[in-house]
């Protein structure tokens, strides 16, 4: 019997494939060697076809063969997927043949292994070494039992192809796994799975299982594969699990209802997203590793200055620049007046539709788009200058004050071809981009069609802080460039950096970033180390459009793992591959930009040694299949947390029974206001605290402090209890806004998030993250679901702390309480509930008495010129113990206050969270 077997990995760059065979019985047949030469030329056609549409790939191919099943499994933990594809094949034909099993993969995905069963032999696949894999391949087909050759050169992997060639009956069993991490992209994490078995299969099943800690928002499975199937995908959604199905029947598969085709062909695609507790992000620990996700929402996105260079070359003529054309005119409609922008165009001459970069008004835009219409394509390409050009273009800008401080600057290079114009030296052209480009400049480089060199553009991309991308030059192009500027149209964060306590963790991935997009994440992850704590922290740094801001998050270091070991369909050690991933993949672009060869062979080894580890098939490691006696070779390509303020006022709003038990740090000598609302005002002359409440509505907005000399006013708006407690509608602090009138800041704390405006900017935390932020003179730091502390110039303090109740508690609500301390320096025009007490009022307490309740004293309290009727008891400060309180001694003023606040109660009620307090 003879076994001939031909694994075959293609690419969409390099067109060149390799085969091995193998024969069982050591017999070379000069015939298998002829037909394996047609096989090769046949499958280089189908991969050229396949570039650009894929219709001509199948995944099983072969005449008279029956498959028996098709099934494909994804599992999903934490944004790192394992995939496997199996099939089973019988040879129902007369004679021997070929059978060919083929797996359209994502080009940033790792194949980890593949086995194959023929008739009982089993071949299992193994990661080597690619000089080991070899010297074994050799040393088998040195003996008579193999042959073979390696793969096509490139980083990137697109199609799996196996070939075996059994006698008649015979029945083979393939099984590929491959793993790859989800990136974010718009929004939303896209997991694609090729389903093309080119037949009908009477067991086809697809299965995607999702496990997101955290919890996942939304699950969508959009029919791409056409209205024949709508309505057979089956979606089951849990808080932190998902499972999708997909399992025609033979019936459904037909084309039509007598068809012998199947009409299963085309991409299967799952989009999913997570909850995000807060902007700090999701900490994970698991299997000794750790994993930092990163994706903040709800901040005001930075200006841009872009220069768009466009090739215009003789080679862009026809399709690809009326598709260019047609993604420009709405690129350009995204820019605002708060971008900068310029185009430049290129063929063997360099153009410059404006010499400076200008505003994206109306009239410019439209003036952009006359002149991007009017392009002729013809003449040679001159890279080099017109990205030297562009360059130019931003650092003028930057040195005449037009660039924002803040704002994104970049270059995205548009083009189709290599260099044949001025410098053609592609080693030079980088090296001279790089010579002049600035740290907090970026270059991005979409390459369309395959004319280009695409390592070329990934490099350039990447030694300048941008990434490439490769545009398919078909009826979509336009399309596809339009979604690239709609993943960095909308920069939310420059110069972000994650840091975590030193001797915590090691081995870290990249931690800083130049900019973070609306839409995508930023992922870290590393080594845990053995502290002893149960605990791991991270603080996350970052600029945003108006505000600084210092962001920190923590997770128990064992919980993840005790979740895990109960989840069915999650991934092993998810953790530890997601890790191996992130650094293999950065260390091949370190050692595609390695200056000198030493830096080269230390980056190799280390490339060498984790993909092997971790069983990851690399451009320098090779899948070695072996047999009880065979040997096989399938090559990969070559080549710290805030304390708050000393103290003066607070506000009491009832607690529930059921509140989290977080203990603040203690604070003393504070004004505040807690519960239903009770104010405590802290007299520091006579060591003596005064109390209050406030009878008034849901909805009302009371005035707490209002200083039109210092421009800050402080404001809380009133929410009401479920249901009447002892016939009372009791009322809570639902929000309390900041306001600093001379830089425009505007801070509101509610119950389920913060709101940090500065003009038109505006950005929202969730209480699910620890954050520091600095904006215009004021500063806010978030303690992670506990409270919210805000400094104003250094001089003006105020903490607001939050109360939970549990989700379905019959009466109370969550609310906020209010503390300020005494020592904050107000102006002489101070005022409002809380803030006219910074001028302490003259108090004097006599004719202390027992009163109708023996624990409470009565006394009469002379102050402005009243004589109340007061009564001693106890209030709450809930600053050291959040859940149960600590008591404090007071003398109660009655009727809200009457004769110790000036005025009456009415007369603090203001239209809105950022109004100032009219004179009483």
């Amino acid at each position: 019997m003879k076994l001939t077997i031909l694994l075959l990995f293609s690419t969409l760059l390099l067109h060149q494939t390799y085969t091995f065979e193998f024969v069982i019985d050591g017999e070379w047949d000069s015939e298998l060697v002829s037909v394996c030469v047609c096989v090769r030329e046949r499958v280089r056609r189908a991969i050229l076809v396949s570039d650009e549409d894929f219709e001509d790939f199948e995944a099983i191919k072969g005449n008279d063969i029956t498959v028996k099943s098709y099934k494909v499994e994804s599992r999903i933990t934490s944004r790192f997927a394992h995939t496997t594809v199996k099939s089973s094949v019988v040879n129902t034909g007369s004679t021997a043949q070929s059978i060919g099993f083929n797996v359209q993969i994502p080009k940033r995905a790792f194949i980890t292994n593949f086995t194959m069963n023929v008739n009982g032999i089993t071949f299992i696949g193994s990661v080597k070494e690619k000089t080991v894999a070899r010297n074994l391949y050799s040393q088998a087909r040195a003996r008579g039992k193999a042959a073979g050759i390696v793969r096509a050169n490139s980083q990137d992997m697109e199609t799996f192809k196996t070939e075996v060639h059994v006698p008649p009956g015979s029945k083979v069993q393939f099984e590929l796994h491959y793993q790859e991490m989800m990136q974010r992209k718009l929004g939303v994490y896209q997991h694609t799975l090729h389903l093309q078995p080119g037949r009908l299969v009477p067991h086809l099943h697809v299965d995607v299982y999702i496990f997101e800690p955290k919890g996942i928002s939304m699950v969508e499975v959009p029919n791409t594969l056409g209205e024949l199937f709508t309505g057979l995908t089956t979606v089951t959604k849990s808080k932190d699990k998902a499972h999708v199905t997909f399992k025609p029947t033979l019936q459904q598969q037909r084309k039509c209802h007598n068809c012998t085709e199947s009409g299963v062909d085309g991409v299967f695609t799952v989009k999913y997203d997570v909850e995000r507790e807060g902007n700090a992000g999701e900490l994970q620990v698991s299997d000794g590793h750790f994993v930092h996700f990163f994706a903040p929402q709800n901040l005001s996105p930075l200006s841009k200055n872009i220069v768009f260079v466009i090739d215009v070359s003789g080679s862009m003529w026809g399709l690809k620049m009326k598709q260019t054309v047609e993604a420009m005119e709405a690129i350009l409609d995204d820019l605002t007046i708060d971008d900068y922008f310029s185009i430049i165009d290129f063929n063997h001459n360099v153009r410059c539709w404006s010499e400076e970069l200008v505003p994206g008004s109306s009239i410019q835009v439209a003036d952009a788009k006359k002149y991007v219409q009017s392009i002729k394509p013809n003449g040679g390409t001159n890279i080099n200058e017109a990205l030297q050009r562009a360059v130019q273009m931003l650092i003028k800008a930057s040195n005449q004050g037009l660039i924002d401080q803040r704002s994104v600057s970049m270059i995205i290079l548009v083009s189709d071809g290599d260099p044949t114009v001025g410098e053609i030296k592609l080693s030079n052209i980088q090296k001279n981009v790089k010579r002049i480009m600035r740290e907090e400049f970026s270059l991005f480089s979409l390459g369309i069609g395959f004319d280009v060199d695409y390592d070329f553009l990934e490099r350039i991309a990447m030694d300048n802080r941008g990434v490439a991308q490769r545009i398919y030059a078909n009826h979509d192009a336009a399309e596809q460039l339009r979604t690239f500027y709609s993943q960095v149209s909308s920069p939310l964060l420059r110069r972000i950096t994650i840091q975590f306590p030193e001797g915590s963790v090691s081995d870290i991935t990249q931690s800083h970033f130049d900019k973070f997009f609306s839409g995508s994440e930023i992922v870290v992850a590393g080594k845990l180390q053995s502290t002893g704590f149960p605990t791991l922290h991270s603080f996350t740094t970052a600029s945003a459009a108006t505000m600084d801001m210092t962001l920190q998050t923590d997770t128990d270091i064992s919980e993840l793992d005790a979740i895990l070991n109960q989840q069915q369909h999650s991934v092993t050690g998810f953790a530890r591959q997601m890790w191996a991933y992130i650094t293999i993949n950065q260390l091949l672009a370190e050692r595609a930009l390695a200056p000198t060869a030493a830096k080269k062979r230390k980056i190799t080894q280390r490339i060498l040694g984790l993909a092997v580890e971790h069983q990851f098939v690399t451009p320098l490691t090779a899948l070695l299949i072996e047999g009880e006696n065979e040997k096989l070779l399938a090559d990969s390509p070559k080549d710290p947390k805030h304390g708050c303020c000393s103290a003066a006022g607070v506000l009491h709003p009832q607690l529930g029974p059921a509140d989290p038990d977080v203990h603040p740090q203690p604070c003393h000598g504070t004004h505040h206001m807690d519960n239903d609302p009770h104010f405590i005002i802290h007299l520091p002359k006579r060591d003596m605290d005064v109390c209050f409440n406030i009878d008034s509505e849901p909805g009302d907005i009371l005035n707490l402090v209002s200083d039109p000399g210092a421009g800050v006013v402080i404001n809380g708006m009133l929410t009401g209890s479920k249901t009447l407690q002892n016939n009372k509608l009791k009322t809570y602090f639902g929000a309390i806004g900041v306001f600093y009138r001379p830089e425009g800041v505007r801070v509101t704390v509610r119950t389920d998030r913060i709101d940090v405006v500065e003009g038109k900017d505006n950005n929202s935390f969730s209480w699910g993250s620890t954050v520091d932020i600095t904006i215009n003179g004021v500063k806010i730091s978030i303690e992670k679901d506990s409270k919210v502390s805000v400094v104003v110039n250094g001089r003006i303090k105020a903490m607001v702390l939050l109360h939970r109740v549990w989700k379905k508690h019959p009466v109370n609500v969550d609310f906020l309480g209010f503390y300020s301390p005494n020592d904050n320096q107000y102006s002489e025009q101070v005022h409002g509930l809380i803030g006219q007490f910074a001028n302490e009022p003259e108090v004097k307490v006599s004719n202390i008495h027992d009163g109708p309740d023996p624990k409470k004293k009565e006394a009469t309290m002379d102050v402005k010129g009243n004589k109340l009727a007061v009564t001693r008891g106890w209030q709450k400060d809930y600053r050291e113990d959040k859940k149960r309180g600590t008591d404090v001694y007071c003398w109660f003023v009655h009727n809200s206050g009457k004769g110790f606040i000036d005025g009456h109660f009415s007369n603090y009620i203001v239209p809105s969270l950022d109004s100032f307090l009219p004179e009483l």
